[in-house]
């Protein structure tokens, strides 16, 4: 059976496996990457609500399912330039970067606390079955979304602030071409 010929400049796409020059991965891979992307997007969701770094699982769950999908890039997207900005918003000043690292302290010491579940204190109103719920399967989640907040601080002043490596008007264009390429 005789194939037609394509035009130069004209590409095949070979069944659907590529988007925008990236190729999609295949086979076991592929089967891997929906699991871990979904386990993340899920697991990001509950911790939005409970104690854990909801908000960064979710967007790695988007970004692991975004070499699949086309809508998880989309939604990847803005996203990512919102948290762009929060990040050079939160690092600008020296106040916010106190606080910032008093809040992620914080919560490596409520996980701490959590964990030990010390007694129900005498002001508490309800039962002491009601103090501190969870022990330590909630407080390593704590103790982690505390220490993975200091990490991005330390990014975020690495990348945003004055004075370091990259200028802000080198971030601008760099991320909306790192953006516009994902």
């Amino acid at each position: 059976m005789h194939r037609p010929r394509h035009r130069q400049g004209h590409r095949r796409r070979s069944n659907g496996s590529s988007s925008a020059g990236r190729t999609r991965p295949q086979g076991a891979h592929r089967i891997l990457g929906l699991v871990v992307g979904w386990l993340l997007v899920l697991i990001g969701i509950a911790a939005l609500v409970l104690p854990g770094p909801g908000l960064l699982a979710l967007v790695a769950g988007l970004a692991v399912l975004a070499q699949q999908y086309d809508w998880a890039r989309r939604w990847l997207r803005p996203v990512k330039e919102k948290a762009f900005a929060a990040a050079a918003q939160g690092v600008r000043t020296k106040r916010n970067i106190v606080l910032s690292f008093s809040g992620a302290l914080g919560l490596v010491l409520l996980g701490v606390l959590w964990g030990m579940q010390p007694p129900a204190p005498g002001w508490w109103p309800l039962s002491a079955t009601w103090w501190i719920p969870g022990g330590w399967s909630v407080g390593p989640g704590l103790a982690l979304s505390g220490v993975l907040a200091a990490l991005f601080i330390v990014y975020s002043i690495r990348r945003f602030r004055p004075g370091h490596r990259r200028s802000p008007e080198r971030i601008d264009s760099d991320d909306r071409w790192n953006l516009a390429n994902y």
